[in-house]
């Protein structure tokens, strides 16, 4: 079996041969009717019939070159080509048989097809050998059958030993231009490689600089909301001890109906104070391994739900978690992620238009490793991008609907805390994406 740089050459060096053959045929032709001017000074009282030859032999050729232009002629090229190259000598080799034998200037026109192919046509080692000894036995056969035979024996031989020099120095030129045109394809093809290298670096570090951009505007975000939330949270605070101080009082416990404003107002803060705690852990992002800390994930996957509450109307969140879910890690980012597959799994359901909408977050506990899942019932991912779904700025939404940076950069995230995020589905029925964390030991 060849080595692949040696198949990648022969397939590339196919249409290389298709074209200097066509071109080699065409040459061919016009020599060999240019011929009839020979014919003319050195044999005038055969000119008419070596003109038959010849136009046969150049009919021939053109039916080659014709068959060359079909895939059937690029499939058997090299065959194609060395019979269009013998049927010159061939015709050559007929007509010293014809004349002269031995002394028959048509002689030199075999040592021309010679150099020619040795020094222009990308024919292989073998090839050229075999042409040159195919060349030499076809002038001791004319010689043989001429009149006067192999007589005179000297210059037979001497012309014989001329063909012999002209082959082998064909065969040497092949050698070299064959080496030559390997070498040359080995360089093209590590250029390309290399090129196709730096594209994929290039393009790696534009995803990379473009989530490090992003990451710097979430941290930024981060540090301006953290400030806010504070001043938030002071009259939120205020507020609620206002409201427990006068549920307190005798108006309010004789007052039904103020009683009820009362708690309802009372409960509407409490809300607010959650989401206020919960934007203050998703702000406060710390670089890195100081972020990493025991936590509970399910408050974390709480937090979650109620930052995507607005993602999350009319579909049921269904939590199925173990007693136990401290992990490793950091807390603000993990909450990220699961924001971002809560909102993801909404789009889904919302789209795929369910009765019964429901998103099914579930936590298993695997040895050192806390596994946790989010299943939908949405539409699904087919099969064509289920394989691209982490890929950065890939999106299934419409314009404006997102950057598709959102899966990718949740992917890194779970690499960062040595677990993987993954992903499987079934089109039409569900979607389900599942990642690790490690536990604090």
């Amino acid at each position: 079996m060849k080595p692949p740089v040696a198949q990648d050459y022969e397939e590339e060096l196919a249409d290389f041969r298709v074209t200097y053959s066509r071109a080699g045929s065409i040459t061919s032709i016009v020599l060999v009717l240019g011929g009839v001017g020979l014919d003319l000074s050195s044999y005038p009282d055969r000119w008419v019939q070596f003109l038959a030859a010849r136009v046969v032999v150049s009919l021939l050729t053109a039916m080659i070159l014709v068959w060359l232009f079909f895939p059937g002629g690029r499939r058997h090229v090299r065959g194609l080509t060395m019979i269009w190259l013998l049927l010159p000598q061939a015709m050559i080799a007929w007509m010293i048989q014809q004349t002269d034998g031995a002394a028959s200037i048509y002689f030199v026109g075999l040592h021309l097809a010679l150099y020619a192919v040795g020094i222009i046509l990308p024919i292989s080692f073998f090839e050229s050998v075999s042409f040159g000894v195919i060349t030499l036995g076809m002038y001791l056969l004319a010689c043989a059958l001429n009149a006067n035979g192999l007589a005179p024996t000297g210059m037979v031989v001497t012309n014989a030993l001329f063909i012999g020099f002209s082959a082998a120095a064909a065969a040497v030129c092949t050698w070299f231009n064959e080496r030559a045109r390997l070498r040359l394809f080995a360089l093209q093809r590590e250029v390309r490689v290399k090129n196709a290298s730096l594209v994929d670096i290039n393009q790696t570090l534009t995803e990379v600089k473009g989530q490090l951009v992003h990451r710097e505007k979430m941290a930024a975000i981060g540090t301006l909301s953290a400030g806010l939330l504070h001043e938030l949270n002071n009259p939120v605070n205020f507020s609620l001890m206002a409201i427990d101080m006068g549920r307190q009082l005798p108006p309010a416990q004789q007052d039904a109906l103020l009683k009820e404003s009362l708690d309802d107002a009372r409960e509407g803060l409490v809300r607010i104070q959650n989401i206020v705690t919960d934007l203050k852990t998703f702000a406060y992002q710390k670089p890195g391994d100081e972020s990493l800390r025991p936590f509970l994930l399910e408050n974390a996957v709480r937090s979650a739900i109620r930052l995507a509450g607005f993602d999350l109307k009319g579909v049921e969140v269904n939590l199925d978690l173990p007693q136990d879910t401290h992990v490793l890690g950091d807390e603000p980012a993990l909450i990220g992620v699961v924001i971002n597959l809560l909102s993801n799994a909404a789009h889904a359901v919302r789209q795929a238009g369910r009765d019964q909408a429901e998103i099914r977050v579930k936590a298993v506990i695997e040895g050192s490793r806390l596994v946790v899942s989010v299943r939908d019932n949405g539409t699904g991912i087919s099969e064509q991008n289920l394989a691209r779904v982490f890929e950065p700025f890939f999106t299934t939404r419409d314009v404006g609907s997102g950057l598709g940076l959102g899966l990718s950069i949740s992917y890194g995230i779970i690499q960062r805390h040595g677990g993987t995020l993954s992903v499987d589905s079934q089109p039409g029925a569900w979607t389900e994406f599942r990642f690790d964390l490690p536990r604090p030991v």
